[in-house]
């Protein structure tokens, strides 16, 4: 492929991609002012170079949730990956066994969670949106406990969907509806459109959303993307980490004050996100509020992060300003919109030879030597 970074990517999936579908995955909330804001504190952080040191030997490895993963990051949880590009879950599930990563895996992925988890041969997280009902969100606990999921993530920064301007402006919603525009703005984009159809239409598989009486899943109804979780609360958090007796991850965090109540009320890591931008258009960075939590919850406790990574230098921005491990979103995706697997693959070689190479300029022959000790403050 004729891509060199994820500008490429990301220029070439709009090209193969329907406007509508490539917004959905570009867009984010109010004026997107948050997700370019994600970008640009990415830029501030220096990091400090070492000369002379014997790098000729390193290492991405890593030891996270006591397991050795191949790479310091993994794919952040996102929901109907399919709709991007046919068999795009496939892709990454096969991925993550192959090359040795964490997948997180979407209440709203367009696979059944447990598919995803055999295909990833394990190495799958599986990310909990709480719905409306009580039962049907502890059909989907009780599934993903039974399917052998050892990391459970709550995502907790959704307590009202947050208006997404062009999705508005497009017409998109879950379930998908045709309309006239949309079907010549398919049209126009064969190569998609005829991939999609041969494939099915992409659809969410764990839930059955409110008005798609043809979903498959497990049969659960009345499942609303945009519903209102403003009544999940703490001792909600207390509830689910009762019932759930293996890791749980809290998602969403961008307060130290909330990172440390996470911690004291038995997470066994923190997840610092804005959601890429696409919850609160006001709020900082995440890469700015990392060091924060690090502080407010100690040097041992786990840390996860995502929003704003595009490069692997990015990726060593985030390990040295705190987290233990990073999560990559919408670059998965406009490589899979790209060239699907091959798309993937090259946006994987970006980011583990641009890491290594950071790291030999650093002075580091290993991951751990980079966690928390070469950010310039």
């Amino acid at each position: 492929m004729q891509c060199f970074d994820v500008t490429d990517l990301r220029a070439k999936a709009k090209q193969r991609m329907p406007r509508m579908v490539f917004d959905a995955l570009d867009g984010a909330a109010g004026e997107e002012t948050a997700s370019r804001r994600n970008l640009t504190a990415f830029k501030e952080v220096c990091l400090q170079g070492r000369v002379l040191v014997n790098v000729e030997e390193r290492s991405l490895k890593t030891r996270f949730h006591d397991k050795e993963w191949q790479m310091p990051f993994g794919v952040a949880p996102m929901g109907m990956c399919n709709l991007f590009w046919p068999g795009a879950d496939e892709v990454l599930a096969r991925a993550s066994k192959h090359y040795g990563f964490p997948l997180g895996v979407s209440t709203m992925s367009s696979t059944s969670l447990e598919d995803m988890l055999e295909q990833s041969d394990g190495n799958a997280w599986f990310q909990l949106y709480a719905g409306e009902s009580d039962e049907l969100t502890q059909g989907l606990v009780s599934r993903a406990a039974a399917a052998g999921y050892d990391t459970l993530i709550l995502t907790a920064d959704v307590p009202a969907l947050a208006p997404r301007r062009r999705d508005q402006k497009n017409g998109f919603s879950v379930p998908f509806r045709m309309t006239p525009r949309q079907f010549v703005d398919f049209c126009l984009h064969p190569r998609w459109a005829l991939t999609t159809l041969m494939n099915g239409k992409p659809r969410p598989c764990n839930v059955r959303p409110s008005g798609d009486t043809a979903a498959s899943g497990d049969g659960q109804a009345g499942f609303r993307r945009e519903s209102g979780r403003g009544r999940f609360d703490w001792e909600f958090f207390s509830r689910l980490r009762s019932q759930w007796p293996r890791r749980l991850v809290l998602k969403g965090v961008m307060s130290p004050q909330d990172a440390k109540t996470a911690a004291d009320a038995g997470a066994d890591a923190v997840y610092v996100s804005n959601h890429g931008g696409r919850q609160l258009d006001s709020a900082p960075a995440a890469i700015s509020v990392l060091p924060k939590v690090r502080e407010a919850v100690g040097a041992d406790f786990p840390l996860i992060f995502d929003s704003g990574v595009r490069s692997g230098e990015d990726i060593a921005r985030a390990l040295a300003s705190g987290a233990d491990f990073v999560m990559v979103g919408r670059p998965v995706l406009y490589a899979l919109g790209a060239g699907g697997q091959l798309g993937f693959e090259t946006l994987l070689k970006f980011l583990t030879s641009e890491l290594s190479t950071v790291m030999a300029q650093l002075g580091c022959r290993s991951i751990h030597e980079l966690n928390h000790k070469v950010r310039v403050p």
